[in-house]
């Protein structure tokens, strides 16, 4: 009947989730449908988390909290992880974050699926390294690929993948004087990824499949945005806003094939640059919901506040 929230609320189709969140929002339904079907909002909210309690992300709905945890090669303790999830839910978090790179991650993500009713999130490129090894040129489009479907098999309701990191931008980051490079972990993989193989992003060139694979489970993509400031030397440079314009464009795709879509924006800026960050965001991106970087910003109506470990 349909795949996805947005294609329900397109068809005028009222799921049980948006009845939680128009409660919990106090939002009419037809306020509700009118802007998850043109994009504002997102629910993220995978078909295979079954314990789910949906909540809402965009416009004119309540700030939600995201904290990020995960075992890595310096700290592998599962038990320990698990315990800031409980810590995290039972301190009101409306979303967790599993960036694990090392270990059995798979074990490690069906087990929070299981145990977490918050959305849950995940960056499949870390997944790739942790399972694949670190010899990052032998990593095949088939193997990202099946990361990817994975992580929606396994349950995980938004994953953070940067597929507007394309050539393009790479060639305007080798153009611009920038203090800190790539300081994002998996848009720093990717783009040694494309350097070593001499190749286009394959997020980028098969972004068709990666909607795909999003709509059948009805994942949300947090497009990620690999090319963010690492310093406020860097704040609101060409490569951050070419990279923004692509995902602008890739947001109008992915809305063409019901698949629901958030921007992951910049924590780098200057005090006197955010709101004209977020004027950007919206303007270039359609008003898609803003997925804002932490720790320390202005809590701004209509963003999605991202926490630290």
């Amino acid at each position: 009947m349909y795949s996805t929230q947005m294609e329900a609320a397109k068809k005028g189709i009222f799921t049980k989730e948006m009845e939680i969140v128009a409660r919990d929002e106090q939002m009419t339904k037809e306020e509700l449908m009118e802007k998850l079907a043109k994009g504002s909002i997102v629910i993220p909210a995978n078909k295979n988390h079954k314990n789910i309690y949906p909540r809402a992300v965009g416009e004119g709905t309540r700030t939600k909290v995201n904290v990020n945890l995960g075992v890595s090669e310096d700290c592998c303790d599962y038990c320990g992880e698990m315990v800031k999830v409980q810590k995290a839910i039972e301190y009101g978090t409306d979303a967790i974050m599993d960036l694990s790179t090392f270990g059995d991650t798979k074990k490690f993500r069906r087990e929070l699926v299981e145990k977490s009713s918050v959305m849950l999130g995940t960056v499949p490129m870390y997944d790739a390294v942790a399972k694949l090894g670190k010899n990052i040129k032998d990593m095949t489009v088939e193997d990202l690929f099946k990361v990817v479907e994975e992580h929606c098999e396994d349950g995980i309701d938004f994953l953070t993948i940067h597929a507007g990191l394309n050539r393009a931008c790479v060639d305007r980051l080798r153009n611009t004087k920038r203090l800190t490079k790539i300081v994002s972990r998996g848009g720093s993989i990717l783009f040694q990824w494309m350097i070593l193989n001499d190749r286009e992003n394959p997020f980028y060139e098969h972004y068709d499949r990666l909607l795909e694979i999003c709509r059948k489970y009805d994942v949300t993509l947090s497009l990620g945005d690999g090319l963010r400031p690492g310093s406020i030397k860097d704040s609101t440079d060409g490569p951050q806003i070419q990279e923004l314009i692509i995902l602008g464009e890739l947001t109008k795709r992915a809305w063409e094939k019901d698949v629901q879509v958030m921007i992951e924006g910049p924590g780098h800026v200057p005090m006197h640059e955010i709101v004209t960050n977020m004027q950007l965001e919206k303007k270039l991106c359609h008003n898609a919901p803003f997925y804002v970087l932490g720790p320390d910003m202005i809590p701004i109506k209509d963003t999605y506040i991202l926490s630290t470990n």
